[in-house]
């Protein structure tokens, strides 16, 4: 079950991405997971507590350069986890322009749980961050206003999680 690709489907990792994957993994060797290249992208998995230094490390180190945050956006894995696995799996998507090249960091929190907030590294963070807190309740800890940003005031519950009711009467209605 989960929400991987089919093991098929995988690419074997080329120099450019086994360069990445060892700088990040002997220096994180107790938060690194995992790694993956699907469709010519390369993800990596490390745990919650390493953020933000990974970010960091990717966005400082000179071999590495993802100087670009370009979106931060979470899954829901509510139906589709193993027993024990968290809920939320939360995604940073990289870009390095000096290298042109992508990274998603991925890392997993159970409901209630927090991932550091990246606004410390950079400014735009912020709205993401906070996108995904308003739509999926995931909490992004230290952020500097961490409140909702899309949904009206009073709003209950979190839209897209996989749970959230598809009607209810909160929902203001819309005249034409």
């Amino acid at each position: 079950m989960g929400l991987t690709p089919h093991p098929e489907d995988l690419t074997p990792l080329g120099d450019v991405e086994s360069s990445i994957v060892g700088l990040l993994k002997p220096r994180f060797p107790d938060a690194y997971r995992s790694e993956q290249l699907f469709r010519g992208q390369l993800s990596v998995r490390l745990d919650a507590s390493a953020f933000p230094e990974v970010l960091r490390v990717l966005r400082t180190n000179p071999q590495l350069l993802y100087e670009f945050l370009t979106d931060i956006t979470a899954v829901d894995r509510h139906t589709h986890r193993e027993p024990g696995e968290p809920r939320f799996e939360v995604v940073y998507n990289l870009y390095s322009p000096t290298f042109s090249r992508r990274i998603l960091v991925k890392t997993w929190v159970e409901e209630g749980g927090s991932v550091p907030t990246a606004t410390t590294l950079w400014r735009g963070a912020n709205f993401m961050e906070r996108e995904v807190y308003d739509m999926f309740g995931v909490i992004f800890s230290g952020h500097p206003n961490l409140e909702r940003i899309l949904t009206p005031d009073g709003w209950l519950g979190h839209p897209l999680r996989k749970d959230f009711p598809t009607q209810s009467a909160q929902f203001p209605v819309v005249e034409s």
